[in-house]
């Protein structure tokens, strides 16, 4: 073995130490085999500048913005809004039922000056965060334990399965019965949504690990407890990802649901509110104002907080353009 690797050590290969790590890249592997040799020559030297070189261009390709993803999607907003105009203009529907977006511009302003906007916005978007970390605080144990325990996950693995299919707003007539025309009712129809979609998520990304982790951390002397939370999770993140992505479109669309149906009481006024009182004023810059908030908290919170999360666990992982690997 020794005189493999000196041999192969000899024709110009790279250092074993540098192979052994995979996470750097190009430019870092040049650097660190020009630095670890025993002897440094012009070659050597070159190797340096030019791992070097890589390397400041890596950061420079990482530090521009790309414009792409800015640009194109407010061009598609201009051209969609471009389009509504034009359909309102033709004089195809009245205005009262299909209005333009000045119209729906100019409600905007008044919602705004009256506070409800405001306050519709950050009702919904409390409760629906809140209800979603109550959320992911229940479904991961539960997903977890389900994962490694066989039994109970062939006992209710069709239960979450079928949970997760039930249309969310079934819920709701309960959760009025049950908890009255209070918070609770809106929070359970938001459990009820999320919490099968994230178990499911995380189950799927179990299913995705490579049965030797396991056996690793088992020859390692890993408890059941500590090979669930430091194997078998952090392996499973992209599954587990997703199932939060779910998870959380599932809530927002249950919390819209629950507002709509659950008026009155002590149930504050949120986006849903805002939308059934468009619909009982026939008033269609009301409806489309709350649709337009609902959609905007949506695209926003995938692009603030997934869309990140997302792009820096592929790119950790090597799976993404642009990665250390």
């Amino acid at each position: 073995m020794p005189s493999k690797f000196l041999s192969h050590y000899a024709q110009g290969a790279e250092p074993a130490e540098t192979s052994l790590i995979p996470n750097l890249d190009p430019g870092s592997r040049k650097v660190h085999a020009a630095l670890t040799r025993s002897s440094t020559g012009s070659a050597d030297l070159r190797e340096l500048e030019s791992g070097l070189d890589s390397l400041q261009s890596d950061a420079v390709r990482k530090a521009r913005i790309d414009w792409s993803r800015i640009l194109l999607p407010v061009a598609a907003v201009v051209v969609l809004l471009v389009v509504w105009q034009l359909y309102v203009s033709l004089g195809i529907k009245r205005r009262d039922l299909v209005p333009g977006p000045l119209d729906v511009l100019g409600q905007f302003g008044q919602l705004w000056s009256e506070g409800k906007l405001q306050e519709a916005v950050w009702t919904s978007l409390q409760r629906g965060l809140i209800g979603f970390l109550i959320s992911v605080v229940i479904a991961t144990p539960v997903g977890l334990l389900l994962a490694q325990v066989a039994p109970l996950r062939r006992a209710f693995g069709p239960l979450i399965s079928g949970l997760q299919v039930l249309p969310s707003v079934a819920w709701v007539p309960a959760a009025i019965i049950w908890f009255g025309l209070t918070d609770a009712t809106v929070y359970f129809v938001v459990f009820m949504g999320a919490i099968p979609s994230i178990i499911n998520g995380l189950i799927s990304g179990v299913d995705q690990i490579p049965p030797q982790y396991r056996s690793v951390g088992t020859v390692l002397g890993a408890s059941r407890l500590q090979l669930a939370l430091q194997i078998v999770l952090p392996a499973a993140l992209p599954g587990y990802l997703s199932g939060l992505k779910q998870g959380w479109a599932f809530s927002w669309r249950s919390l819209m649901a629950a507002e709509i149906i659950a008026v009155g009481g002590s149930i504050g006024f949120g986006l849903g509110s805002m939308l059934n009182q468009g619909r009982d004023l026939s008033d269609m810059t009301i409806v489309m104002s709350a649709i337009l908030l609902i959609l905007a908290v949506g695209i926003l919170i995938e692009l603030l907080v997934f869309g990140p999360v997302e792009k820096r666990l592929l790119r950790r992982r090597g799976l993404l353009a642009g990665s250390t690997r």
